[in-house]
Order: C-alpha cells, then sequence, then structure tokens
C-alpha cells in the first residue's frame, strides 16, 4: 500500500506544478483503458481461465451479484440521509455503491494477491453491467442528454470486455498466443497498476482543497465507504460461514471489492457535461490517502476472522 500511495503522491506532485501539461492525464487515462488494463485481463484470462476452473467461476460470478444487488439496496437510502441536494445524493448513492473496484482495485489485487485476480475480475462483471447498464446513465449524466441507457448498454463494449471475452476463449481452448505477442501482452499489463496510480494522484492534484476539507459530508460519506460497507461484508461473510461453505478466494475478493476508496467516474463522467465536480473530487482526494491506512487494516481484520 505504501508503493501505490507513493505513485499517487508522485501523480499529484507532476501535475500540482505542471511538471506533466494538463493534457498528459488525458493521454495516460486512454492508455490504460485502451491498453494496459485489457492487455491485464487478456493475459489473466488467457492464463487462469480455464475448463478446470468454470465452477470457480460460478461461485464469483454469484458473489459479485450478491454484493451489488446489497450495494443499491444500501446506498440509495443512505446517500438521502446525507445530503438534501438532489445532485449531490447522487454522487453519493454512485460513491457509496461503487468503491474504486476498477483502477485501485485491480492494482491492489494484482499486486498483493495474484492467485485470485482472475477470481476478482470475474466478481466485478457484475458490478460492469450494473454500472454502465443504470448507474452511470441513472445518476452522473445528466437529464435529456443524448445517449442515455443505450450509451451506458454500448460501454459495456469496452476494450477490458473485449479483451475479457477474447482471454475466456483462448483460456478454454488453451491456445496460446505466439511468445513475442504474450510478451507484449505480459510487459503492457505490468503498466497498469502504476499507471492507474499516477492518474489518480492527477486527478486529486485539481480539486479545491478548501471548500473539501471543510465539506463534513464528504467525510461522512468517506467513512462509511471505507469502514462501514467492508466492515459489514466481513460480518455478513462470517455469519454466512456458519450455514454454507465459503471458499477463501470468493470471500477475499468479495471484501477486496468494497474496501477500495470511491471511485473517479464521479469526477470524470460529469465534468464531461460541464457540472460541478467539487465534491465528487473532494471524496476522491480525501478516501485515496485514507485508504492507505484502512485497507491493510481491513485485510488484518478479514483474515483474523475468515481462515
Amino acid at each position: 500500500m505504501g508503493f501505490l500511495i507513493l505513485l499517487i503522491v508522485i501523480g499529484y506532485v507532476l501535475s500540482r506544478f505542471d511538471i506533466v501539461p494538463s493534457s498528459g492525464a488525458g493521454l495516460l487515462s486512454r492508455l490504460e483503458n485502451n491498453v494496459f488494463v485489457p492487455a491485464l485481463v487478456l493475459g489473466t484470462f488467457m492464463k487462469d481461465f480455464t475448463i478446470s476452473r468454470m465452477s470457480e467461476a460460478a461461485q464469483y460470478l454469484l458473489a459479485g451479484t450478491v454484493i451489488i444487488a446489497l450495494a443499491v439496496a444500501f446506498s440509495i437510502p443512505v446517500a438521502r440521509l446525507c445530503h438534501k441536494d438532489d445532485y449531490i445524493r447522487k454522487i453519493y448513492t454512485y460513491g457509496l455503491m461503487f468503491s474504486n473496484f476498477g483502477f485501485m482495485g485491480n492494482a491492489v489485487v494484482s499486486a498483493l494477491f495474484p492467485e485470485v485476480f482472475t477470481g476478482y475480475l470475474i466478481l466485478c462483471i457484475p458490478f460492469w453491467i450494473v454500472m454502465y447498464g443504470w448507474s452511470v446513465p441513472a445518476l452522473l449524466i445528466p437529464v435529456k442528454t443524448d445517449g442515455g441507457k443505450l450509451a451506458g448498454l454500448k460501454n459495456l463494449l469496452n476494450p477490458m470486455f473485449v479483451a475479457m471475452l477474447i482471454g475466456m476463449v483462448l483460456g478454454l481452448l488453451e491456445l496460446q498466443l505466439p511468445s513475442f505477442v504474450g510478451s507484449a501482452v505480459t510487459t503492457l499489463g505490468n503498466c497498469m497498476s502504476p499507471i492507474a496510480m499516477l492518474l489518480t494522484g492527477m486527478t486529486i492534484a485539481k480539486i479545491d482543497l478548501k471548500a473539501t476539507l471543510t465539506n463534513g459530508s464528504i467525510y461522512l460519506v468517506t467513512f462509511i465507504r471505507l469502514i462501514i460497507i467492508p466492515m459489514a461484508c466481513i460480518g455478513i461473510l462470517l455469519g454466512l460461514k456458519q450455514f454454507i461453505d465459503i471458499p477463501y478466494g470468493v470471500a477475499l475478493c468479495a471484501v477486496c471489492s468494497v474496501a477500495m476508496p470511491l471511485g473517479l467516474n464521479t469526477v470524470v463522467i460529469p465534468s464531461a457535461y460541464g457540472k460541478d465536480t467539487t465534491v465528487a473530487a473532494g471524496m476522491a482526494m480525501i478516501s485515496h490517502p485514507l485508504s492507505g491506512l484502512t485497507i491493510p487494516v481491513i485485510f488484518f481484520i478479514f483474515n483474523m476472522l475468515i481462515k
């Protein structure tokens, strides 16, 4: 976690002091979404998504479906209690519904728990479906803009999902890429984690610190995101283990998916439509550095209670 937080700090410094031009973050973001993440996903599924592991895949997929269903049921009423403004409520709803399970989650799991990374990607499939099928169009895109739900569904066919499908086919058929192609996929995939953290720091550098640090509701939502939700997940898993056998890898991925800080979509998407992102950016700025402390604590508690 110290390594990941250090990269966030480096990204912050690069952007804050204009060492990297403002267009640099956009370029890195495109490379991350269109090259590095797809390469990591392709390589992982090609290697690990085999017939012998199909039964495990079903368990991860079921776990992800349950988690996102509970997240939707929890986030909507809680967000209503956190703020009166309808727009900010939607931002909080999205932030409570989804952690940064993509950039941050992929970086943490691939670095700390590579043995369950394939399972983590499968567990997150229902998250992506709900995110682009409903949450992004309904909560983050302003009303009466073009695209709507069809645009959200179209976003499911992004490079990461295409790479996942190709990786699934190659893995199930046990097909091997030429060595030079495989080396390129591995090398590009290894760039995912550091670039994701640099991008997080560059995003935080653009935030109005005064407006952020004096907004009490941001701290409340951050506390719920980083402490309450992960601890509730551990409690639910502990209770379920009394009745059913939950594989350790499934339980670990479940906790990873909810223990990450608040996501960056609440900043990136509304800003593209000219909306105020002060609150959303503040959530990102406060939650990401704090997650360097909370994530190790959550995993420590998890390993104490769930073997």
